[in-house]
C-alpha cells in the first residue's frame, strides 16, 4: 500500500507542474499570434518611407482592436451562460447582437453626426433592453431544454433583425447594415476603435463579482439562500453583456459563435469555475479571434475574407460537436 502512495506521489507532482505551465505557454502562444499579425497584410511595411507610420495607424489599431473584441464576446458568452443556465447561449444565439444593431441603425438614422461614443452608448442600451426581454421570456416559459432556450433567442433575434433590415431598406441603409454584419476588422484604424478599451473595465468587473454571478447561474432560490441579491445580479450580468456587444458591434461588426466555442471548451477542460476559468477564456478568444483573422487575410490574399466567416464555419462545426457530445452524455 505505502509503495502504491509512494508511486502515486510523483505522478500528482508533475499533474501539478503541468498546470502551473500551462498558463504561461498559453500565454506565449496568444502573444505569437498577436505579433504574427502585427506583420501579416498587403502593405509591406517595408516598402518605402511610410511603413512605420502605416503600422501604427493600422496594424496596431486592428491587432488591439482583435485582441479586445475577443476577449468582450468571449467573457459575454461565459457571463450569459452562467445566468441562463445553458451552455447553448451566448450573444448572438439570443438576439442581443441584433438589438445593438437595431440601436446601431437608429442612432444612424436620427443623428448622424452622432460620435462614436454615442453610438456605443446607444447599442449598449438596445442590447440591454434586448437581453432583458430574452430573459423576462424564458422566465415565463415552462419547458426550458438545452435546445429550447438557444431557439427562442435565435428567433427573436430574426424577428428583430428583420424589423432592422426593413428600417435600412426605407432610409437607403441597407448597405451599411450589411457592412456591420459582415464582422471584419479591415476598416479599423487610429481614432476608430478606442471605445473598445471599456471591454478590460468589463473583465474586470466580470473577476470581482465572479462569485456572485455564479451563485446567480444556480437559481434565485439558492442565490438568495446563501445571501446574493438574484434581481441585482442578474441587472449587472446582463448591463455588462450589454456594454460589451454594442461596443463590439459599433466598432467590428458581428462575431457568431465565438461566446459559445470558447467558454464551452474551456469549462469541457477545466470546469465550471467562473474566477479560474476567466483567464483562459480571454485568452482562448483572443487567440482563436487572431488566428481567424491571419487566415482571412492570407487565404485570398490581396483580398481579405471577413473573420465572421471564417468563423462561422468553425463555430457551426463546434457547435454541432457539442450537441452530439451532449446526445451521447444522455444515451451513457
Amino acid at each position: 500500500m505505502s509503495s502504491v502512495l509512494t508511486s502515486s506521489a510523483p505522478a500528482r507532482g508533475i499533474r501539478a507542474f503541468r498546470r502551473r505551465l500551462a498558463l504561461p505557454a498559453a500565454i506565449l502562444v496568444v502573444v505569437a499570434l498577436v505579433i504574427l499579425s502585427l506583420f501579416v497584410g498587403v502593405y509591406d511595411l517595408g516598402a518605402d518611407d511610410f511603413g512605420a507610420e502605416m503600422f501604427w495607424i493600422s496594424r496596431v489599431p486592428r491587432t488591439a482592436a482583435l485582441v479586445l473584441a475577443g476577449s468582450a464576446m468571449a467573457v459575454s458568452g461565459l457571463v450569459m451562460q452562467l445566468l441562463t443556465q445553458n451552455r447553448f447561449v451566448e450573444p448572438t444565439t439570443t438576439g442581443t447582437t441584433e438589438w445593438a444593431a437595431l440601436g446601431l441603425l437608429l442612432t444612424v438614422i436620427i443623428a448622424p453626426q452622432a460620435s462614436l461614443p454615442i453610438k456605443m452608448l446607444v447599442a449598449s442600451v438596445a442590447a440591454f433592453i434586448g437581453t432583458m426581454i430574452f430573459v423576462a421570456i424564458l422566465r415565463r416559459i415552462q419547458l426550458r431544454s438545452s435546445l429550447i432556450v438557444p431557439l427562442i433567442g435565435i428567433m427573436l433575434g430574426a424577428v428583430v433583425g428583420a424589423f432592422t433590415t426593413y428600417l435600412a431598406v426605407t432610409t437607403n441603409s441597407l448597405q451599411m447594415l450589411g457592412t456591420w454584419f459582415m464582422g471584419s476588422f479591415t476598416s479599423v484604424v487610429r481614432g476608430r476603435y478606442e471605445v473598445l478599451w471599456v471591454v478590460l473595465i468589463i473583465v474586470v468587473l466580470v473577476y470581482m463579482f465572479a462569485d456572485h454571478l455564479m451563485a446567480a447561474g444556480l437559481g434565485k432560490e439558492i442565490a438568495t439562500t446563501i445571501g446574493v441579491n438574484y434581481e441585482r445580479m442578474m441587472l449587472l450580468g446582463t448591463a455588462l453583456v450589454a456594454v460589451a456587444t454594442g461596443v463590439t458591434t459599433v466598432v467590428v461588426g458581428f462575431l457568431p459563435f465565438l461566446g459559445l466555442i470558447v467558454p464551452n471548451l474551456v469549462s469541457m477542460w477545466r470546469g465550471d469555475n467562473l474566477r479560474r476559468n476567466l483567464p483562459w477564456v480571454c485568452l482562448g478568444g483572443i487567440a482563436i479571434i487572431v488566428a481567424c483573422d491571419i487566415l482571412g487575410r492570407v487565404v485570398r490574399m490581396p483580398f481579405e475574407v471577413p473573420v465572421s466567416m471564417i468563423l462561422g464555419v468553425f463555430g457551426a462545426a463546434v457547435f454541432v460537436m457539442l450537441l452530439l457530445r451532449q446526445r451521447n452524455s444522455t444515451h451513457v
